[in-house]
């Protein structure tokens, strides 16, 4: 008498499908980046490499969740749809721990470099300026691990004032993010005793033409710079004032050019110099003080295309960066977790895991965002995470983007949309005509920014600078 077969496991692990991770990276694209990174099972498994990549992502979201609580949220839903066998057990922790070390770093990081592109098309709101370059900008952060020895030997520790023992190592991330939509486009990381700039050279890669970068005052350097520069990507990066820009033409628009040197002899010698246009301003803020001024320095010569006023609101947006840093590591990960591997390998795994998680939320955002033609920062990352969480077993859940929806603590102008997004009203007191061109009047700007403009004709100027004076 033959007997009705029950689906094998095996089977049924393929077919998962994880909603929202499932709709930015499917399983065919996931398939190949383990392909890419030769991680491909030799056997039947009860967890199939495809499905521990798709845990490892998980594992970012439920971050305050054991090894098999994460996979029993993953597969509890698609039992009750009947996608997955009634018989099927989750694993010991020690199997999904054993089946994180088999596939390793390599298929998420093969899996990021194939899916993860800017996010901004060119109807996205608030993430061009001018309408002409995109914003992104560069910095670098630290992230706490478990304290291990051999987290401690690869990443090392931060320094004590008192001569002790920090509490946990930490590895030192630096990466590049879309200010717009706060996609996260690249990221590189490194032991601690490694400095952000030194991280930030393997980032040029991302940067093209048609972009602007912004990057705080510690990343410049003549090296640098001109390594960015010829990625075709525009610049706009704060200096230190120790930096030597002596004006050698006044712009109409208060700004002024210069030139940066490789070294002091260089400039003595009014040698290799890279022509830059500086901007100089101080923020009247009565909260402040003293006043700081700041310099600026950018690719684009031209004060039409850029006015000095725009570039420096601009600049303001190099705060997005802090913002999607803030998302990461407070509302994604949680408030003073560490991560949860004590080896190497996984806390490499795990890094390339939370950017992977976070551009599918952020990706989920703009998608929403760009069907309600709003800017994507009016939109709760808070909120888009908790519904992820609450439906990430269903596999229907992002079959359309309205299913990111929203509370009753949308603005009163979106209380009628069908679409229930948590969207933020424009803070009282900005005004659209303070912004740069073409960003959206949701962004925050300086108040009573005031230009430096210096002397017409400076002390010591030499020949060359007498040249290009006006």
């Amino acid at each position: 008498m033959r007997t009705k077969q029950t689906p094998a496991p095996i089977a049924a692990a393929d077919r998962l499908c994880l909603g929202a991770l499932a709709r930015i990276f499917p399983a065919d694209v996931v398939d190949a980046a383990i392909a890419r990174a030769g991680c491909q099972q030799e056997r039947k498994r009860l967890l199939p490499a495809r499905l521990m990549v798709y845990d490892v992502i998980a594992m970012t979201l439920f971050s305050h969740c054991g090894y098999r609580e994460v996979m029993r949220r993953l597969s509890e839903g698609l039992k009750a749809a009947g996608a997955w066998p009634a018989n099927w057990h989750v694993p010991a922790k020690s199997a999904i721990a054993l089946g994180r070390q088999r596939i390793g770093e390599a298929p998420l990081r093969a899996l990021f470099d194939r899916v993860v592109r800017p996010l901004a098309t060119p109807k996205v709101r608030g993430a061009w300026f001018r309408g002409r370059w995109r914003v992104v900008a560069l910095d670098g952060t630290t992230v706490d691990i478990p304290d291990s020895e051999d987290n401690a030997a690869t990443f090392g520790r931060p320094g004590s004032s008192r001569g002790e023992k920090s509490g946990y190592p930490q590895v030192r991330i630096a990466s590049v993010v879309e200010c717009g939509t706060h996609a996260y486009l690249d990221f590189v990381y490194g032991p601690l005793i490694q400095g952000e700039v030194t991280l930030a050279r393997p980032l040029l890669r991302c940067l093209h033409t048609g972009m602007l970068c912004l990057a705080e005052r510690n990343f410049f350097g003549f090296q640098l710079w001109q390594q960015a520069a010829r990625t075709g990507a525009d610049l706009l990066w704060r200096v230190k004032k120790n930096v030597v820009l002596d004006p050698i033409q006044l712009l109409p628009d208060g700004s002024y050019l210069s030139f940066i040197y490789p070294s002091g002899i260089a400039r003595r010698r009014h040698k290799d110099g890279v022509l830059v246009r500086v901007i100089e301003y101080v923020l009247d803020d009565p909260g402040r003080a003293p006043l700081i001024t700041y310099r600026l320095i950018t690719t684009i010569l031209d004060p039409a295309a850029a006015p000095a006023a725009e570039l420096a609101v601009l600049y303001c947006e190099r705060q997005e960066f802090e913002l999607a840093e803030d998302e990461m590591k407070t509302h994604q990960r949680g408030a003073g977790v560490v991560l949860r591997s004590r080896t190497s390998a996984g806390v490499a795994q795990e890094i390339c895991a939370y950017f992977l998680a976070h551009y599918a939320v952020r990706a989920l955002m703009t998608e929403a965002a760009l069907q309600r033609d709003i800017d994507p920062e009016r939109l709760s990352f808070t909120h888009t995470i908790h519904i992820i969480r609450r439906k990430t077993i269903a596999q229907r859940v992002f079959l359309r983007v309205g299913c990111v929806s929203s509370s009753s603590r949308c603005s009163p102008r979106s209380s009628r949309r069908s679409c229930r997004l948590v969207v933020y009203a424009p803070t009282p007191g900005w005004s659209s005509a303070r912004c740069p061109s073409s960003m959206s009047s949701t962004r925050p700007t300086v108040v009573g920014l005031s230009l430096l403009v210096p002397p017409r004709r400076p002390s010591g100027s030499s020949a060359l600078s007498e040249r290009y004076w006006v």
